[in-house]
């Protein structure tokens, strides 16, 4: 293994990923997680607020990855440890039964009648003008809508099934939201 670490030094991350993938030697993965240790240690101390735990966490994510990353299609490895690590972190405290508040811009908040619409059932008519709007917003939307209050799924659990970043699924869900509003308020007033 000391010959892998000298010679993976100055080799791209890209190299030791496709070198791990090809080989399967942990070296490689190694070689690479190591590189990111301090970020992803900051990312876990920042979320988990513990030095101990953040370790913990730090080290728990490596052996995690290690068998499952060749699973994965990795484009830009820093990028994706940054949001594996941060979703490992929400993992955790949602398993502690932490609540994590969204911030929610106050000038996105709709209005107490279109949330209602959302998240209870309305008359007949309600839930048809609903559906309608519903069918008409952009893909993206539509799914984080359909997820986060038909399913009642967390943004985390959302962005791991579908695979957006974390702040595009809170993004989509809050756009959704107005967009909603618009589109009922308008056919309201027809």
């Amino acid at each position: 293994m000391n010959f892998i670490r000298r010679k993976t030094l100055s080799n791209s991350d890209e190299d030791l990923l496709t070198s791990y993938v090809q080989t399967n030697s942990s070296g490689y993965f190694e070689e690479l997680y190591n590189r990111y240790i301090p970020l992803i240690y900051g990312l876990c101390l920042k979320h988990l607020q513990n030095a101990k735990r953040a370790e913990d966490a730090t080290m728990e994510l490596f052996k995690i990855l290690l068998p499952k990353v060749s699973d994965h299609e990795i484009k830009d490895f820093r990028t994706w440890i940054y949001s594996v690590a941060k979703n490992h972190c929400l993992q955790i405290l949602k398993k502690e039964k932490q609540h994590i508040l969204a911030d929610l811009d106050s000038s996105v908040k709709e209005s107490d009648h279109v949330l209602h619409l959302l998240e209870e059932n309305g008359s007949k008519y309600e839930t048809e003008v609903l559906n309608r709007c519903i069918k008409e917003l952009p893909k993206q939307q539509k799914i984080t809508i359909s997820m986060f209050f038909t399913n009642k799924m967390s943004y985390t659990d959302i962005a791991e099934q579908t695979g957006y970043l974390l702040k595009t699924v809170k993004s989509q869900i809050q756009n959704g939201r107005k967009n909603l509003k618009t589109s009922i308020e308008k056919l309201q007033n027809e």
